[in-house]
């Protein structure tokens, strides 16, 4: 007879998995209905904190505000969610039944959390190679290791666990690790465990022979004695089997050699560990089976989001290890193991092999190292040239960090599927690290990523290359030209900054500070509306220069000189016709002044001239109509550039109308649509055609151009109405002769 609370429970775990499923593909896709713009407003990030609703919520109203949360800003930035599979969504499905479990009879619970701990222990034991191992399941990965050193203290120090740290402090215990280990994981053993820094021992990587990443086992060697001699008693040592930055891997058989004569713990953790996996492991990395612990991360390894990470160990005596915290007598604690036991079954052991051999193959030293890092660095060609960077070596560095760091983000930015990142070397400097053991599962990276990848780095190295041999020669431009001042920033990855210096000198201080701000500015807008290769931007964001352009990355075919005095020219054009509106008020209330005084001298010229019975209303009237007066008017215009009042006669002049106008366009007569700027001649086939076709446009415009002045004037010009009796006399006079108005309509085309 079946048993009914078995059936239930079945029942409601294949509906929380359904739901679970359902829930989490939901949000991946966002195909939940949108809801009115009121609606995502209220349920904004922005207004959290915000009250609890009393009559509460829905599932789907809950997954809503879910969704809201994650998508909010994808249409301000560029979100790329990590696909998550049916391997991902057993591990998200472990945490729901975890909760769920807990709510089993004590005696249920029990058995059903040994055995998921004893399951996930066997496999990965097996997994990796590692004979009669326990396990111990923690979020934080550097967790595991603070269990083991409180597992070798409690070794160590018999009377730790009811003296404390009086027992230490006769005989200080040392932790040693390779300068190659995580920044700050010393630290963090020390301050967890009570133990001052003096008990941290940083032992130095090779410097005359092997990896300039791998530990000196020789200098190691020497450490433990000298503090052997000084009373210190040698606890643990951290070795790494794929070093955080370059996947280097410790002499581990060496290194077990020496513990086991010192009688010290051995820890190995690092992305190598992946490997043991396989079928056939790197020997130096095999040796991590010997150890005493290790630290495995499988959840970047395989793709699987929120696992926990493992320490394996070996230990005799289960009561120290209750005490250290490695094992726990609560049951709750070992359901950490439910999610990886859940994605461990699905994958099965076949999968899990496949997973870490496919990242591997993604490179093609996989059994030495499954980790590339590669820096740009100049050659000698580009030291011996003159463009060639100069300076101290600590200034070359920091440009080729510099590059090198917008190396790594354009790859990032162009290939995500790749999964490169940039990665900061004490010795090498900045680089760029493909590390596919931590990302290929995640992201699904394919050959063809990695084929994408070499491609799209074969173009960025010519541009790292020509900027780097162009930066001197911008400096050197720059610095010739009296206007522009050089802006030194070496981590800016492009040709450098400058800025421009307005002529004007009288100003004060804070004037002078605002006409910089206004020119600058509007010289970078200008700079951008070029049609060129080039990009212009205000420069880092922490830059202690202010109202500067920033130049980033060349092409090969840039023209320095050319770009230089482009910005010399637009910023003098910009300084110039920006006094006109500085000055605009003073230079408004002198020319209204003038034209008052122009006016009432008019008046009395008029009043001379015409006499005073003119003036008289009925009088005037009736003298002008038996005796007009033939009065001429003289125009004036106010110039806004010189503030003086001028003749209004060569308005009427088309030719000088024009000369006026070219006068106040643009300062160059090179910037063609359609050509890009910058380039030097000869660089580009298409630059060469363009030039000429609109050069000869230009020439044909500048030939008719003084023909339509000529006629214009010829029309422009007043003449006196003829009488009736002159009339056919001048039509027969000015009558245009055979073949003229063809002539002049040729040369007008």
């Amino acid at each position: 007879m079946d048993n009914p609370p078995v059936k239930m429970m079945d029942s409601t775990l294949t509906e929380m998995g359904n739901h679970l499923s359902d829930a989490m593909k939901i949000l991946e896709s966002g195909n939940l209905e949108p809801e009115p713009v009121t609606e995502r407003r209220k349920l904004s990030w922005k207004d959290i904190p915000g009250p609890l609703q009393g009559d509460g919520q829905d599932v789907v109203s809950v997954l809503q505000l879910v969704q809201n949360l994650m998508h909010e800003d994808d249409d301000k930035q560029s979100h790329r969610m990590q696909y998550v599979g049916e391997q991902g969504h057993m591990a998200l499905l472990g945490h729901s039944l975890a909760a769920y479990i807990s709510v089993l009879d004590r005696e249920r619970f029990r058995k059903l959390t040994t055995r998921i701990l004893s399951d996930t222990t066997l496999w990965l034991c097996r997994l990796f190679k590692y004979e009669n191992g326990s396990a111990y399941y923690h979020e934080d990965d550097r967790d595991g290791l603070l269990k083991v050193c409180r597992l070798v203290i409690n070794t160590h120090y018999e009377d730790y666990a009811t003296e404390g740290f009086t027992v230490l402090s006769s005989k200080q215990p040392v932790i040693y690790q390779s300068a190659a280990c995580r920044p700050g994981l010393g630290q963090h053993l020390c301050s967890q465990l009570g133990l001052p820094l003096s008990s941290l021992c940083i032992v130095p990587c090779n410097t005359m022979f092997g990896s300039l990443h791998q530990m000196d086992v020789a200098l190691l060697d020497k450490l433990i004695k000298d503090d052997r001699e000084s009373g210190k008693i040698p606890l643990l040592l951290i070795a790494n089997a794929g070093t955080p930055g370059a996947g280097h891997t410790d002499k581990l058989s060496r290194l077990k050699e020496l513990c086991v004569q010192d009688k010290m713990w051995l820890h190995v953790e690092g992305v190598n560990l992946a490997t043991l996996a396989l079928g056939q492991a790197a020997a130096s990395v095999a040796a991590a089976t010997k150890c005493d612990s290790m630290t495995l991360t499988p959840g970047p390894w395989l793709g699987l989001p929120a696992v926990p990470a493992v320490t394996l160990y070996r230990h005799d005596d289960p009561a120290l290890s209750l005490s250290a915290g490695l094992t726990s007598s609560q049951p709750v604690e070992k359901l950490r193991a439910l999610p990886l036991w859940l994605s461990l079954q699905y994958l099965g052991h076949d999968g899990i092999v496949e997973r870490i051999k496919q990242a591997t193959l993604l490179v093609e030293d996989e059994l030495n190292s499954p980790v590339v890092v590669f820096r740009f660095s100049q050659d000698n060609s580009a030291s011996s040239s003159g463009g060639s960077v100069e300076g101290n070596v600590a200034e070359e560095r920091e440009i080729l960090d510099a590059l090198n760091r917008w190396l790594g983000e354009q790859l990032a930015q162009q290939v995500p599927m790749s999964g490169v990142d940039v990665v900061e070397l004490e010795d090498e400097g900045t680089c760029v690290r493909f590390n596919p053991l931590m990302t290929a599962a995640a992201l699904g990276t394919q050959e063809n990523d990695v084929a994408l990848l070499v491609e799209k780095l074969g173009e960025m190295i010519p541009v790292l290359s020509c900027t780097l041999r162009f930066r001197q020669d911008f400096k050197d431009e720059v610095l010739q030209q009296a206007s522009l001042s050089y802006i030194e920033d070496l981590s800016w990855p492009g040709l450098g900054g400058v800025r421009y210096e307005p002529r004007n000198t009288d100003l004060d201080e804070d004037k002078r500070k605002k006409r910089v701000e206004r020119v600058n500015g509007d010289l970078l807008k200008e700079l951008k509306e070029l049609d060129t290769d080039l990009n212009f931007s205000v420069g880092p964001e922490f830059c202690e220069e202010k109202n500067s352009i920033f130049i980033e990355m060349a092409t090969e075919d840039l023209d320095v000189a050319e770009l230089v005095g482009t910005i010399v020219s637009l910023g003098r054009h910009i300084e110039e016709s920006g006094k006109l509106f500085e000055n605009m008020t003073e230079v408004v209330m002198r020319g209204i002044q003038e034209a008052e005084l122009q006016l009432q001298k008019a008046n009395e010229e008029k009043l001379i001239e015409e006499g005073v019975l003119r003036q008289i209303p009925l009088v005037g009237s009736m003298l002008n109509w038996f005796s007009p007066v033939q009065a001429s008017v003289k125009g004036r215009t106010f110039n806004l550039a010189e503030g003086s009042l001028d003749s209004t006669e060569p308005v009427y002049s088309v030719k000088a109308q024009m000369t006026k106008e070219s006068s106040l366009d643009s300062p160059s007569t090179d910037w063609i649509p359609g050509k890009k700027l910058f380039q030097r001649h000869g660089a580009r086939s298409d630059s060469i055609s363009d030039t000429s076709s609109v050069g000869q446009l230009d020439e044909s415009f500048r030939d008719t151009a003084p023909i339509q002045a000529a006629d214009e004037d010829v029309a422009e010009v007043p003449q006196e109405r003829p009488s009736h009796a002159e009339e056919e006399t001048a039509s027969t006079d000015q009558r245009v002769p055979e073949g003229q108005d063809t002539e002049s309509s040729d040369a007008l085309r």
